[in-house]
């Protein structure tokens, strides 16, 4: 017979214990104040969050992701990854809208491209501040994943000052990671703080992982968005050389008082690159530029910004025992390079 589990004759059942009013009612309005701040921002924002339709010839077909719209005149906010190389882009805005964008400029190297439609009068977000950001702040997501047009997903701050591989090699630095969830088609939406100011530009998942997303931040995107506006593309700083990360021999640490046990070992000289006429060599350690310490590749990537085209700097070298500092002037690209 099976088991079954009665109350012996004559016990009384236990009744129901009563809830606690106040602790019930306080969890009720700080759910509510917290659905009332995602969904403020969801009504304020949506409007400007878009789908971006591109047709590449290279990829033999359609693809596409979210973009935002941060000036009422037209300019929306993407991907580079989204926008690069399309042959045509359209915009659909949730209101039904299709129009034509043209690409105003990218930068694979933070994975931002900026498009412009000819409108006027666009419901438009603000880039806020992301250096003010704290971990476990509430962030709300808007885009459209896997082609599910404006999608609100929420989440907080999982951590800050990340940094995040673009396709073209280089490190994004500081971004956000958050746990708000992102899809396939997410990528160029906004990320936004519970006043509605665009944070973060949602850019990659780690896959098959769950809840680990991340964003460019957005004042790493004010810097290239104004670049892009103006120039079409980023102004970087290079010295034409191609290396590699290498660790130095400590007896090269103590004896030049070396405050990092690395740097960039040349592998490559451009002819009559800045590093050619600077007197650089193949086989030569770089270790510092302009008295700032190089680790790696990444380092002087970071080193080289647009402030130093045609600026006279110093770059830190050893040379087998020697240690040399040497006058050089870098060039302006638009490639990454080094």
């Amino acid at each position: 017979m099976a088991n079954r589990l009665t109350l012996a004759e004559g016990e009384p059942a236990t009744p129901p214990q009563s809830p606690v009013r106040g602790a019930s009612s306080a969890d009720d309005e700080l759910l509510d104040a917290y659905s009332r701040a995602v969904s403020g921002v969801a009504e304020r924002a949506a409007p400007a969050v878009v789908s971006v339709e591109v047709q590449h010839r290279r990829r033999g077909g359609p693809g596409g992701g979210s973009g935002f719209v941060f000036t009422p005149d037209g300019f929306i906010l993407t991907n580079s990854h989204v926008a690069h190389g399309a042959t045509r882009t359209d915009i659909a805005f949730p209101d039904g809208r299709r129009l034509r964008a043209e690409l105003v400029g990218d930068d694979p190297d933070t994975d931002l491209a900026v498009l412009r439609v000819d409108a006027a009068s666009l419901v438009a977000v603000p880039l806020g501040d992301s250096a003010a950001l704290r971990v476990g702040q509430v962030v709300i997501a808007i885009g459209n994943p896997l082609g599910f047009q404006s999608t609100v997903t929420a989440g907080v701050v999982s951590a800050l000052g990340r940094s995040f591989r673009s396709v073209s090699g280089r490190l994004i630095d500081n971004v956000i990671q958050t746990d708000a969830a992102l899809n396939p088609g997410n990528s160029g939406g906004p990320l936004l703080d519970s006043r509605g100011q665009v944070i973060g530009v949602n850019t990659a998942v780690i896959l098959p992982a769950q809840g680990i997303c991340f964003a460019v931040a957005a004042n790493t995107v004010k810097l290239v968005v104004g670049q892009l506006m103006a120039h079409g593309h980023v102004r970087r700083a290079r010295i034409g050389v191609g290396g590699q990360n290498v660790s130095l021999p400590r007896l090269a640490v103590r004896a030049h008082r070396l405050i990092q046990p690395s740097g960039v070992l040349i592998t490559t000289i451009e002819p009559g690159s800045p590093a050619a006429r600077a007197g650089l060599q193949p086989g030569d350690i770089i270790v510092a530029f302009d008295g700032q310490p190089v680790h790696g590749i990444d380092d002087l990537h970071r080193l080289l910004s647009g402030d130093r085209i045609g600026a006279a700097s110093t770059v830190a070298a050893v040379r087998k025992a020697e240690r040399l500092e040497l006058s050089i002037t870098a060039a302006e690209t638009a490639q990454s390079k080094s």
